[in-house]
């Protein structure tokens, strides 16, 4: 696995990338790079646009970067574990966190979905991408995970694929061994897995009734203590990710 250079300023760009191809600044990255970072024409930052792998870049502009003149290679593009974090929206600071660490954790797809008891019923998903961005720029991740739009979890749950595998994380559940569960699903997540976080309130019967009785269902416990939601978002897919993702329990 090529090591990761966390010392250079890292850049997304929404532009194709390739060996002395020119990529133009917007205003917002040229602040960043000339304001924030002070950094002036001739610097190198690594760029990439979740396609293309990541690039050594250097930044061109006279009296502010604008724009970047690609170099070389640094990695190779990768793609992302097919795991959806799938959740009822949290209010402003603590959907950012969880956001964040969801992306952290090498979610694929960011999909809100709207319960009886959720917090927030609108969702700034422009700014959920914001945050999938900046989380992808500081922790060296090349692909950029997909913001769905929000759902009703009814409409959700009738739309998804019946193939992949739902874990749905239930205070209610009883408290078993969650590795083992997990294990002796492994069969069953071939086609992707959906992990389900659901307001802190829970979920109200009707919605918990509608969640079993779909097709390749989990569902799971995190533990003997009620999390919060953000926290429970990072418990369940470090979870996954170690058992049935990438961090080697069964990942590709």
């Amino acid at each position: 696995m090529p090591s990761h250079d966390f010392r250079a300023p890292r850049l997304f760009v929404d532009a194709p990338l390739a060996q002395d191809a020119k990529v133009a600044l917007d205003r917002d990255q040229s602040n960043y790079l000339g304001n924030v970072l002070r950094l002036a024409a001739g610097a190198e930052v690594l760029a990439f646009n979740g396609r293309d792998g990541e690039w050594q870049a250097a930044i061109e502009g006279r009296k502010r970067p604008d724009g970047l003149v690609i170099l070389q290679q640094t990695r190779p593009q990768d793609r992302l574990a097919d795991l959806a974090y799938v959740f009822a929206p949290l209010k402003h600071a603590r959907l950012d966190y969880m956001v964040q660490k969801a992306i952290e954790m090498g979610a694929a797809t960011l999909q809100p979905v709207l319960t009886r008891f959720s917090q927030a019923s609108r969702v700034n998903t422009e700014r959920m991408h914001a945050n999938v961005v900046e989380a992808a720029e500081q922790c060296g991740i090349l692909s950029i995970a997909t913001v769905a739009e929000p759902v009703p979890l009814e409409r959700y749950l009738s739309q998804r694929p019946a193939d992949r595998l739902l874990i749905f994380c239930d205070e209610a559940a009883d408290v078993q061994n969650s590795v083992q569960s997990l294990q002796n699903a492994r069969e069953a997540a071939g086609q992707g897995i959906d992990v389900l976080i659901g307001p802190e309130g829970g979920f109200a019967e009707e919605e918990r009734a509608l969640l079993l009785r779909q097709p390749k269902i989990l569902r799971l416990a995190l533990g003997p203590r009620i999390m919060r939601a953000d926290t429970a978002a990072v418990a369940a897919l470090a979870l996954v990710q170690a058992v049935l993702g990438d961090w080697g329990g069964g990942g590709d």
